[in-house]
């Protein structure tokens, strides 16, 4: 094949790849409900009704990885948008100040069966937990673990009479509002909250059975969600289960401000993980 032969096949290649990326993102961005806006350039799809949020990257990736953020929407979006860029689209259900109760789980396996049957989502979605976001994105996992490919807990609570019980080291969430919508969604009095033994902390050997890989972003001196009540605890449960988790510390951060200014390392995380997933056929429809 002679020079200008080459360029014109490879002219044609780059026709053909574009179109093919063009009506991908076409196709995409005409699947979803709900009217459509941006959310930092990327085409996002916003029901305001069920309060569901889906954003479309320019390319999707083969088998529609997606990230799935439970709580705090567009707030420290830096691991989101470069997810995002990686071809991973993202999703965000509402579940309000359910705490990851029962109700919250129902909606949540309702937004699920919707992405994967309806628009061809991966079965093993990225979940994205921040502060009470953790209860939400560990309990789902809980009921369906074999349905998650990894964990991203930023500040996560994990046993909830830390924040916002404030029963122990941690400080009572408002006041007592937080603590007592928390009490009215799980349908328990005080003192039956303070012998509550359903939470995460108590049934991460059910992840570490299923290889559930988890990172975690902490600040070392976070007094809202102590790290010795939530994340070192489950740091030291998980590995003694023999499961994967790793843990950032971020030290001299009062508080618990979010993510990484360079999510680099979570990124690095999360695509090993969904590498290794993605040789993972089975899971259930919850």
């Amino acid at each position: 094949m002679n020079k200008p032969q080459r360029l014109h096949v490879q002219f044609l290649c780059l026709i053909t790849f574009f179109i093919g990326a063009l009506q991908t993102t076409a196709l995409a961005e005409t699947e979803f409900s709900g009217g459509k806006t941006l959310f930092h350039g990327f085409t996002m799809f916003h029901d305001t009704v069920s309060g569901e949020r889906i954003v479309v990257p320019t390319i999707p990736a083969a088998g529609k990885p997606w990230v799935w953020r439970a709580r705090f929407w567009g707030h420290e979006p830096q691991f989101d948008l470069a997810m995002l860029n990686r071809g991973f689209h993202l999703a965000f259900c509402d579940v309000g100040n359910l705490f990851g109760n029962e109700d919250a789980i129902n909606i949540g396996n309702r937004f699920y069966k919707k992405l994967v049957t309806q628009y061809d989502f991966s079965p093993r979605p990225v979940l994205e937990g921040m502060s009470r976001g953790g209860l939400f994105v560990y309990n789902w996992a809980l009921a369906n673990p074999d349905c998650v490919t990894a964990i991203y807990a930023d500040a996560p609570v994990m046993d909830f009479r830390s924040w916002p019980g404030g029963r122990r080291a941690g400080k009572k969430g408002q006041g007592s509002k937080a603590w007592d919508t928390c009490l009215k969604a799980y349908r328990l009095s005080q003192s039956e909250a303070l012998t509550y033994s359903k939470g995460p902390l108590n049934l991460l050997h059910v992840l570490a059975k299923e290889k559930i890989p988890i990172i975690h972003v902490i600040g070392e001196e976070d007094t809202v969600v102590p790290p010795a009540e939530n994340t070192n605890i489950a740091e030291l449960q998980y590995t003694r289960l023999g499961g994967t988790i790793q843990v950032i510390r971020k030290p001299g951060v009062g508080h618990h401000p979010h993510s990484l200014h360079d999510p680099a390392p979570l990124v690095e995380f999360i695509e090993r993980a969904w590498k290794a997933a993605e040789t993972i056929g089975h899971h259930h429809t919850p």
